[in-house]
C-alpha cells in the first residue's frame, strides 16, 4: 500500500467537491496552486466554460485527469433512446478531448428520472435491462474513441433515480458479461460513498482484478447523514475505513488517483482555498 503522508501526489480533485465556490477555469487555477496534479471535472462544468477552453486550462495548468463525469443516465422510454445515445457519444469525445482515462457512467434509475420526459414507470428489472443493452451500444463507441467506460454502482438510496446498479458485484457482473475477454474496455469506478457498506465488496474487488479497477473515490458518510445527495463528509469525518478499502484496490494492483468527492451544502459554503487545504491534509492522514 502506498504511503501518502509525504506527499499529494496521488490525490485527484474530482471537481463537484468544490462546484459553488467557482467555475471549472478558476477550480483548476486553484487546483494547480495547491499543488494537486489531476482533477476529475463534470461535463456541466466543462459546457459552462465550453470544451476549447476547459481542454486549454487542463493542459496550460499541467493538469492530468482521472477520470470525466459523466455519461449513463441510459434508462428512457423508447422516445428518449436515441437522445440518450446521442448525449452519451458526446460524452465520450468530450472525454477523448480532455485527455480523460475513462468516462464515469451514472447509470440511471427508473425512465422517469434518468431521462426527463419518459414515460413512468416501477419496472426496476426492465431499467436494468435496458442499462445492459445501452451499455453494449455504448461500448461499440467507446472502443472506435478508444476510452474505457467505468461503471459507478451507486448505493441503494439511489436505484429509482440515479442508479440501478448498486453493487460492486452487480457492476461486475455487467463487464463480465459484456467484456468477456476483459479487454479494457468496461470496468468500475469504485466510490467509498457507496459501497463501504457491502458485505461482498472485499472479495468482489478481488474479482475485479486490476483490469476492472479503473477509478477510485473517496469521502466519507456521516452520521447521521442530513441530506443523502448533498451532506458527504470529508475523509475522517465520519464511519469510513477509508484506508482498509484503499488498501485492498492497491492489493489488486490499482496505482491511480485517490479521487476526492464530496458533494456537501456544508463544504460547498467554505472558501475554495480552505477545502482544498483540508483536501491535501486528509488525504495525506487519513486516505
Amino acid at each position: 500500500m502506498r504511503d501518502f503522508s509525504g506527499d499529494h501526489r496521488w490525490l485527484s480533485l474530482n471537481t463537484a467537491t468544490v462546484r459553488k465556490q467557482g467555475d471549472l477555469a478558476q477550480i483548476i487555477e486553484a487546483s494547480a496552486r495547491h499543488g494537486i496534479r489531476a482533477i476529475d471535472p463534470w461535463r456541466d462544468q466543462v459546457g459552462a466554460i465550453g470544451l476549447d477552453r476547459a481542454v486549454r486550462a487542463v493542459r496550460d495548468a499541467g493538469l492530468e485527469l482521472s477520470g470525466y463525469c459523466r455519461g449513463g443516465m441510459f434508462a428512457s422510454d423508447a422516445a428518449h433512446r436515441i437522445e440518450a445515445r446521442d448525449d452519451n457519444r458526446r460524452a465520450i469525445d468530450e472525454a477523448k478531448a480532455l485527455g480523460a482515462p475513462c468516462l464515469v457512467l451514472v447509470v440511471g434509475g427508473l425512465p422517469q428520472y434518468s431521462r426527463p420526459g419518459s414515460v413512468a414507470s416501477k419496472n426496476l428489472l426492465e431499467a436494468r435491462a435496458q442499462v445492459d443493452d445501452a451499455i453494449a451500444e455504448m461500448m461499440e463507441y467507446a472502443r472506435a474513441a478508444q476510452m474505457p467506460l467505468a461503471i459507478e454502482p451507486l448505493h441503494p438510496a439511489y436505484a429509482a433515480d440515479r442508479a440501478c446498479v448498486n453493487t460492486t458485484k452487480q457492476a461486475l457482473d455487467i463487464c463480465d458479461s459484456l467484456d468477456p475477454k476483459r479487454t479494457g474496455a468496461l470496468g468500475v469506478a469504485l466510490d467509498v460513498y457507496h459501497i463501504w457498506w457491502d458485505p461482498e465488496l472485499l472479495p468482489q474487488i478481488v474479482r475485479a482484478g486490476e483490469d476492472r479497477l479503473l477509478a477510485f473515490h473517496v469521502c466519507d458518510w456521516l452520521v447521521p447523514t442530513r441530506d443523502m445527495l448533498n451532506d458527504r463528509g470529508m475523509m475522517g469525518d465520519g464511519v469510513i475505513d477509508i484506508k482498509r478499502l484503499r488498501a485492498a484496490v492497491e492489493a489488486q494492483g490499482f496505482a491511480g488517483y485517490s479521487e476526492i468527492e464530496i458533494f456537501s451544502n456544508e463544504w460547498w459554503g467554505r472558501p475554495i482555498d480552505d477545502v482544498l487545504r483540508t483536501c491535501i491534509e486528509r488525504h495525506r492522514s487519513v486516505v
